[in-house]
Parts: C-alpha cells; sequence; structure tokens
C-alpha cells in the first residue's frame, strides 16, 4: 500500500532499451535485425511510460544500415530533447560501425573494458560468379533499359566506372557518419584520425574520445540517480511460435551475412 500514500516521493526510474543486433529494415521471420520501424513504439514508451529519469541504452551491435542506423538514433534524439530526459549509452560486446552510430545518440558512452568500439567507415561486399559460370557454360542474359542498371551485377566482370560510382556513394554516407559523430561527440574526440574504419576497446575508446568511462549499467545509474533505482527494461515482445521459430527457420543467406557482420570483431 506505500505506494499509493499521497505526496510520497517515488525511488527513480531508469527506462532501458536494448538494441542488440545487426541493423536492417525489414528481416526475416524470427530475426533480430535492429530498424526504425521494429523500434520506434519501443523508444516511444521508454520516454514515455512512468515518467523516466533517464533512458539508457544498452548496445550491442556490429552494425549495418547507415539509413537505419541514422532513423532509430534521431528518434532517440528528438524524444530526449522534447522529453528533455537524457540518454546513456553502455556497449556490451560492441558498438561499430552502424552500432555505434547508435550509441551516440546518447549524452555519455560507458563501456566494458573489452567493449569493441568504433569502426567509423563503409563497407560494401559482394562476390562475382563470372568464372565460375564460364567454367559451367551457364550465359548471363541481361537487357536494361539506361546503361547503369546493371552497375555491379554479380553475375557480370566488373567494371571500373561501378567501382568508382560505388566508392562516391560510399563517400557520402562516410561524411554523413562522420558529422553525426562530430557534432555529438565534439571536443571529446582526440586528434587522432578516428574515421578510417579502425576500432579500439575499453579504456583505448575512451583515450580517443569514443567513450565517456567504463561503466556497466545498473551500478552506474545507481551511482548518478540513488542506490533505490527502478529499472524498466522496453524491448520487443515475441511469441512462443516466434522464439521458437528462430532457432528452426531462417534465410541461410542472411544469416551468413548476419555472422559476417559478428565475425568482423571476431564474436
Amino acid at each position: 500500500m506505500k505506494n499509493f500514500i499521497p505526496f510520497r516521493k517515488s525511488a527513480p526510474l531508469v527506462s532501458v532499451v536494448r538494441l542488440s543486433g545487426p541493423i536492417a529494415s525489414g528481416g526475416r521471420f524470427g530475426s533480430s535485425n535492429l530498424n526504425d520501424t521494429s523500434m520506434a513504439s519501443i523508444i516511444e514508451r521508454a520516454f514515455t511510460k512512468g515518467k523516466p529519469k533517464a533512458v539508457a541504452l544498452v548496445v550491442n551491435s556490429p552494425g549495418g544500415s547507415p539509413v537505419q542506423s541514422s532513423l532509430i538514433a534521431a528518434r532517440i534524439r528528438r524524444l530526449a530533447d522534447e522529453k528533455e530526459i537524457p540518454v546513456y549509452a553502455f556497449v556490451e560486446d560492441v558498438a561499430a560501425s552502424g552500432g555505434y552510430w547508435l550509441a551516440t545518440a546518447a549524452e555519455k558512452i560507458y563501456v566494458d573494458e573489452s567493449s569493441i568500439v568504433g569502426s567509423i567507415g563503409v563497407i560494401s561486399a559482394s562476390f562475382g560468379f563470372t568464372g565460375l559460370m564460364e567454367k559451367h557454360g551457364i550465359e548471363r542474359r541481361v537487357h536494361t533499359a539506361g546503361k547503369d542498371k546493371s552497375m555491379l551485377d554479380p553475375f557480370r566482370p566488373e567494371r571500373p566506372a561501378d567501382v568508382k560510382r560505388l566508392k562516391a556513394l560510399q563517400a557520402q554516407i562516410h561524411d554523413a557518419f562522420v558529422n553525426q559523430v562530430k557534432s555529438r561527440r565534439g571536443a571529446r574526440l582526440s586528434d587522432k584520425d578516428l574515421f578510417t574504419g579502425e576500432f579500439w576497446l575499453g579504456h583505448k575508446a575512451i583515450e580517443v574520445g569514443l567513450a565517456d568511462g567504463i561503466g556497466h549499467i545498473v551500478p552506474t545509474m545507481k551511482q548518478i540517480f540513488g542506490e533505490k533505482t527502478r529499472f524498466n527494461i522496453h524491448g520487443p515482445k515475441r511469441s512462443f511460435l516466434r522464439r521458437f521459430s528462430t532457432e528452426i527457420t531462417s534465410d541461410a543467406l542472411g544469416v551468413l551475412e548476419d555472422r559476417a557482420l559478428w565475425a568482423q570483431y571476431g564474436l
């Protein structure tokens, strides 16, 4: 009954949002991909339910779509500014590439000593099958209106003009990523060139200005808001059937892509 006593001051509440997994629009059935559509209502509840003193992001992502990274981070910042609620990020195994983009939505970023942080760059990877097709006598027939419609077709030899165009597109995305990091981290960034795609571990990430301290969510939030701080975890709710199906059904190429993202960081 004590919660119903008038004028009684309640313990501080921190909303916790887990941002875990590769970042990609849509997603396979049963996948755990992060995107703005799947996270929108979760993030909204985190800022509005229970009058939280802060929102804590638990980030564990190797990255993925730059657009979805930007949309999620922008949504977090918009709500943080509207509600005047501070945001803290806590990195688990990795916040790299788009995963670090998400972490920059916070005012402060905390890491574990072994957390992987950074990889501020853009990558595009595919395969070429022309030699295999030629060996097996397979002929590729493509007809387009527009000379660049089949740009970077993996079933034909790579063209230098296609690669040049791709690199120009990557440079634009990279510039947007760099601007996001600079606008959010500001003077905390060191003079070191941080935008080469290199990544760092805990203490070194703090040294170069990509993180603010070593800290885990519960003790750090209690240190800031008091020992009686409560935590309300917000995340996607999946049915038993969907949880079960995750283990037995999946798109093979999608799984390989996800594993390749994690594997870049030895995970």
